[in-house]
């Protein structure tokens, strides 16, 4: 039998019992008796012909053999942890892109251009999550997060601005002009409970006491803005999310967009940044934001209203 299979049972007992210097504790954070503990350091002790531990009354100190073992033991650890992390974000060799965004960003901007990727990139697989807000990415499995970054990420992250958000109002063209005759205080304002102060954050940047004729809420953005695509009232569109649908036409913006001093960003850990699969899909993210960026439809462009469009 070789050696590692001989010393693999013992080997977590002996680094735990090595860092605390104490069997007892090391007991307690591996869920084991104190007598299993000793078991298992005294079978490793006899298979290596060596003691590892000077035993004292209330602790215990490692042996120069002992010393030798620990730093293996925990250079084998470190690469067993990378090991997993790595099988858990999809190693760099496998086709398949774990990406998380946030879910009305993946309905109304990403998904209808991952059709692109594909052409441009056929060999990558990307596995598509919704989620808005902070993220543990090695803890979820995801190789890239994309997020209105409206939170405090985190210091491990790798942090790439794509884009800064615009917004303002938008409804339907036929309703700016028929049933509103172009006045914004004619409007029924439609809210968000996700983002529930958009209307008063964009009547104090435009610096305009207006006042809507009546107001309704919905419990996620992405029904807000499609309440306004169905002519139901007008809503606060930010820019990405509307960006399709201003250039299409089915949307209009009639006071422009102004920046709200929030970014979308990419999010990646560290060893993204050598990760093929990953600098591939960002590359072609960073490219569709600069294109949009680059573009300004004729539907964002202010109205007779007299609003400047700033950035």
């Amino acid at each position: 039998m070789s050696h590692r299979r001989r010393l693999l049972p013992g080997l977590p007992a002996f680094e735990a019992a090595a860092r605390l210097n104490n069997f007892t504790r090391a007991a307690e954070e591996l869920h084991l008796t104190h007598g299993a503990i000793s078991r298992a350091i005294a079978q490793l002790e006899e298979r290596l012909g060596t003691p590892l531990f000077v035993r004292h009354p209330r602790r215990v100190s490692l042996t120069p053999a002992g010393y030798r073992l620990l730093e293996a033991t925990r250079n084998a650890f470190a690469e067993l942890d990378r090991a997993a992390d790595e099988i858990g974000r999809g190693d760099s060799a496998d086709p398949l892109l774990r990406v998380s965004c946030e879910p009305t960003l993946s309905m109304r901007w990403l998904m209808p251009r991952l059709g692109r990727l594909r052409q441009r990139h056929p060999e990558l697989q990307v596995e598509l999550s919704t989620a808005g807000g902070p993220i543990d990415l090695n803890a979820n499995g995801c190789d890239l997060a994309i997020r209105r970054l409206d939170f405090t990420p985190p210091q491990e992250a790798v942090i790439d601005v794509l884009c800064p958000e615009l917004a303002g109002p938008v409804c339907h063209p036929e309703c700016w002009v028929g049933m509103l005759g172009q006045d914004l205080n004619r409007a029924r304002w439609l809210h968000s409970r996700t983002r529930p102060s958009a209307w008063s954050d964009w009547c104090r940047m435009a610096d305009h006491p207006y006042q809507p004729a009546s107001e309704q809420s919905y419990d996620h953005f992405y029904f807000t803005l499609q309440a306004a695509l169905d002519q139901l009232g007008t809503a606060i569109g930010p820019l990405p999310l509307v960006y399709d649908d201003l250039q299409a036409g089915r949307l209009t913006a009639p006071f422009g967009m102004r920046p709200t001093g929030v970014d979308y960003v990419m999010l990646t850990p560290p060893e993204g940044q050598s990760d093929q699969r990953t600098q591939r899909f960002a590359d072609w993210l960073r490219s569709e934001a600069a294109h949009m960026a680059r573009f300004e439809p004729a539907s964002t462009r202010p109205h007779s209203a007299g609003l400047e469009t700033d950035g």
